[in-house]
């Protein structure tokens, strides 16, 4: 099958791995849509490796067992390879387990972990079934998408009452707009580059403020009667949009951070205890939602064509990245077997 590989700073090319074979409840999908999030960083610092994505929405086309799923069936592949077994799992929070398999070592195949790719391995129950009257496009937003905003507003319970801050206006946090949308929520969105604020907007922001305009945070408490927002959801992955988002929710508001990021400094009087904000921290949502996630993306369809700005066959993966690198663009789609699903 054929792989992207990352194979110095800004190169890449395909490479050829072998075709990975099923093995108890592990599965094979054959890859039609892969949405890129940000392995575009990996591109850009020649970190070389052909084990690249982690999203995914594809035909299952071998199976070793009965089992959860047939060959034939259309899934969206969810990330890693956890146990399934311990508490987390159980409880649909699979994204935290202690116990991740290494799911080449237990199949004996030598590739197939990667979503940048033509085939892919996954235990079946970590396959999501796509109803009948959707695409694998808009399925396979339900990974990183919408997935991890999808998990804040789960956990921060957003509604039509709320006025929610999203920062970073990447792959992911386009998805939060979307998710917020969907709930009725007043969206403002922070964003220094001008395409996606303006690709915000056409989501449903009421307002898309650059971080950099020193009138900034006077234009959110502008907005807000003066308070602040209700709810945050940090995506930019920057101290410096950490720091916004704190400072623009008012007292006893509520933040989630998303966005894969460093080290971060809170005052614990001033940003905790005096505002009695509620911190979060999310990574990904729970299985038990997947009813209310085909409902959001079903609902979402005509956001997420506007969302979904560009579309590129794998071979063709040097060009999406560096279409990536330049920020004009929303979330990108990879075709493994040629210009579509």
């Amino acid at each position: 099958m054929q792989v992207a590989a990352i194979t110095g700073k800004r190169q890449a090319q395909l490479v050829e791995r072998e075709t990975p074979r099923a093995w108890g409840d592990v599965v094979v999908v054959k890859i039609h849509v892969t949405p890129m999030c940000t392995e575009y960083k990996l591109y850009r610092d020649g970190h070389a490796t052909d084990v690249l994505g982690h999203e995914a929405a594809g035909e299952v086309v071998e199976v070793a067992q009965p089992g959860r799923v047939k060959v034939g069936d259309r899934v969206v592949v969810m990330p890693q390879y956890p146990c399934g077994t311990c508490g987390y799992c159980l409880a649909g929070d699979y994204v935290y387990c202690l116990n991740n398999l290494d799911i080449l070592r237990l199949t004996g195949n030598s590739a197939g972990t990667a979503t940048y790719a033509q085939y892919i391995l996954k235990q079946d129950w970590l396959l999501i079934p796509i109803p009948d009257d959707m695409s694998y496009e808009h399925a396979s937003m339900a990974c990183c998408g919408l997935g991890p905003t999808f998990g804040a507003m789960q956990r921060l319970n957003v509604n039509a009452y709320d006025t929610i801050l999203i920062t970073g206006m990447g792959p992911v946090g386009l998805g939060g707009v979307v998710n917020a949308v969907c709930r009725g929520a007043k969206v403002i969105a922070v964003e220094p580059h001008p395409y996606r604020r303006q690709l915000a907007l056409d989501l449903g922001a009421i307002a898309a403020i650059d971080p950099n305009d020193p009138t900034a945070m006077q234009q959110i408490l502008s907005l807000t009667g003066g308070k602040g927002v209700d709810k945050a959801v940090e995506c930019a992955g920057t101290p410096e949009a950490q720091r916004f988002m704190i400072n623009a929710v008012r007292r006893r508001g509520q933040v989630a951070f998303v966005a894969e990021a460093g080290e971060f400094t809170v005052h614990v009087s001033n940003d905790l205890l005096r505002k009695g904000l509620v911190v979060h921290g999310i990574w990904h949502w729970n299985l038990a939602d997947v009813p209310r996630m085909m409902q959001t993306i079903r609902a979402m369809g005509h956001l997420l064509d506007k969302m979904i700005t560009h579309r590129f066959p794998l071979s063709r993966v040097q060009d999406a990245w560096e279409l990536q690198l330049t920020g004009n663009c929303g979330k990108v789609l990879l075709y493994p077997w040629g210009d579509s699903a």
